[in-house]
């Protein structure tokens, strides 16, 4: 098909009225905003719970509103919601679907309505988990990990509507994810411009591609395993039950197994984090390079560490049940793994030392929360080498050494990648920048004060202090210290939520007033800063697709005249200074 063929394909699509333009919109870049507003939306309401449960923490006994069954409630939300409905599908909803056709040089997606469904799916399965809390009994209290058979009998909060609703609203999330996943890696594979290799993929694409991939592939066990449990509490099936006396009735549940579920869980589990890491690392990368003015180092050594954490990380789910009772051997195979991957891993920020090693650093709003990402994933990381050994994990394990590991690598982590990649590709697609001041506040009260929540966790943990309690005053083992520590803990919470509301203000004003955007104001080589309007139209690249003729990150290139080559630039087109030494680069 011929280019001016593509382009009056794409016209046929074109939006003609304001709910095809807004609301069944089949361009990618206004489902990408419909998908980034949903989530941020209920990881609004996820941050909101966060902030119910540190009040009960830090100051026990003092709001009467919050009881032990509200609380367990809120764990459990707060939890599926940052892990899923927010962090999944804002990285690969969100971003995934903004950036996939920019920068690999496509009009759209391959299937445009099929993308368009998969946000309305998406949709649906938030307003189905969020129904949960006006049903009777109010949302499940299992836990985020909805372990049976506790998530379906009575004395756990919303052990009958709330479990079925969340079962519900996860089976029609998995839905959408595979509508889109399908999409994503269809258009990678088959819409790439001409001179647009694998290779020369930007590293936010590989992220995105290998972690699409995976939820492909994972997403399917926790599937089953809701399919499951929903029969073992409708129908009376006993996947999951084994024969159980329940509030001193004899159930008719008999020979299902627990241990059954949490290996689905967690073959979901595990494999969940690096759908949420995967795509972080790749924008991390691409944001490091544009803004310390220097190629990534070892750019394939980087791609092969992403599909080999990918491959790594389907074998080492059981690492979440050491103290389930496994045998011996399977635990030293689940710690041998969980080490294994942990290289790859470390390869991976090593690289991004040595980008910044004797770069042009420019500490613009998305290098800051780039920069905090390195150090949050580092600490985050160092504490999970403890928890992947046997021996350490099993006295930490339900503490809050855990909690503080798990927000620091996932929760905190990725979440500065996800504002610095706001800041970053806000004047990409809104024309306008977002304010200086107000961002650089947004970043230390965010870095400073979540380092004042997560870090003084790993030393209530190494006290022993258990993790999902209610409450713990007048418990003896528990010092009167670690009680003053987690009323700081509260306070440094609420604050790094109350100041969310800046990024919010900064958002909203920016749109309105903000400075207007340059066509490329960080300097970037990728496709995605080459579309001829800012923002891109629909069709993204007017009559004509664009050609690549080289990788993503030629940055400072020897006798080059300017400080970047963007990669639809010929090596005609280019100005030098110095012809031997650009020869000798090997452009």
């Amino acid at each position: 098909m011929t280019e001016t063929a593509i382009a009056d394909h794409a016209d046929e699509h074109h939006p003609s009225s304001f709910a095809s333009k807004y609301i069944w919109s089949q361009d990618h870049k206004v489902i990408a905003i419909q998908y980034s507003l949903t989530a941020i939306f209920v990881g609004l309401v996820a941050l909101v719970l966060s902030a119910l449960m540190r009040l009960q923490l830090g100051f026990p006994d003092h709001f009467s509103f919050i009881s032990p069954e509200s609380y367990l409630q809120f764990v459990t939300m707060h939890g599926m919601i940052m892990v899923v409905y927010l962090l999944t599908a804002l990285l690969l909803g969100g971003f995934g679907n903004y950036l996939i056709p920019l920068m690999i040089g496509a009009r759209d997606m391959v299937f445009p309505l099929l993308n368009m469904l998969s946000f309305w799916t998406y949709l649906l399965s938030v307003l189905v988990l969020l129904a949960s809390f006006f049903v009777p009994g109010g949302p499940t209290g299992a836990g985020w990990t909805l372990y049976p058979p506790q998530a379906i009998l009575p004395g756990t909060p919303g052990h009958d509507w709330g479990i079925l609703l969340m079962l519900i609203s996860l089976g029609i999330f998995i839905v959408a994810f595979t509508m889109g996943g399908l999409n994503y890696v269809c258009t990678i594979l088959q819409a790439r411009t001409k001179g647009m290799t694998l290779m020369r993929m930007p590293l936010t694409i590989w992220g995105i591609f290998v972690a699409t991939i995976m939820g492909l592939l994972a997403f399917p066990a926790l599937l089953v395993s809701a399919i499951m449990m929903f029969m073992d509490k409708v129908v009376g099936t006993s996947f999951f039950m084994p024969a159980i006396l329940s509030m001193g009735e004899v159930l008719d549940h008999t020979g299902g197994s627990p241990i059954l579920f949490q290996h689905l869980f967690w073959f979901f589990g595990h494999p969940e984090v690096y759908i949420v890491a995967l795509p972080a690392f790749g924008i991390v990368s691409d944001i490091l390079a544009t803004h310390a003015r220097k190629n990534i180092f070892g750019y394939r050594m980087m791609v092969w560490a992403i599909v080999v954490i990918g491959l790594l990380s389907f074998v080492v789910w059981a690492h979440h049940m050491y103290v389930s009772g496994m045998n011996p051997y399977f635990g030293f195979f689940f710690a041998t793994t969980t080490l294994i991957i942990a290289v790859p891993t470390a390869l991976k920020v090593y690289n991004w030392i040595l980008t910044l090693w004797r770069g042009n650093i420019q500490l613009t709003l998305p290098m800051l929360f780039a920069i905090g990402f390195i150090f949050t994933f580092i600490h985050g990381g160092l504490s999970g080498l403890f928890l992947g050994n046997v021996v350490i994990d099993l006295p930490l394990s339900d503490t809050y050494f855990v909690v503080g590991h798990f927000h620091m690598v996932m929760g905190l982590s990725p979440i500065l990648v996800l504002y610095a990649a706001i800041y970053h590709w806000f004047p990409k697609v809104t024309g306008r920048m977002l304010h200086t001041g107000l961002g650089k506040v947004h970043f230390w009260a965010t870095l400073i004060g979540a380092y004042s929540v997560f870090l003084p966790m790993h030393y209530l943990g190494m006290l022993g202090l258990p993790r999902r309690y209610f409450g713990m005053a007048g418990t003896e083992y528990i010092p009167e210290s670690a009680h003053l520590l987690n009323a700081n803990i509260t306070v440094a919470a609420i604050l790094v939520a109350v100041v969310q509301l800046v990024f919010i203000a900064n958002v909203i004003v920016s749109l309105r007033r903000g400075e207007k955007a340059p066509a490329n104001p960080w300097g970037a080589t990728t496709l995605e800063w080459q579309t001829p309007d800012n923002p891109p139209t629909h069709g993204n690249w007017g009559p004509a697709l664009p050609v690549v003729h080289r990788w993503a990150y030629d940055f400072s290139v020897p006798g080059a005249k300017d400080d970047f080559i963007p990669q639809n630039v010929p090596n005609s087109a280019v100005e030098v200074t110095d012809a031997k030494a650009f020869a000798e680069a090997g452009q």
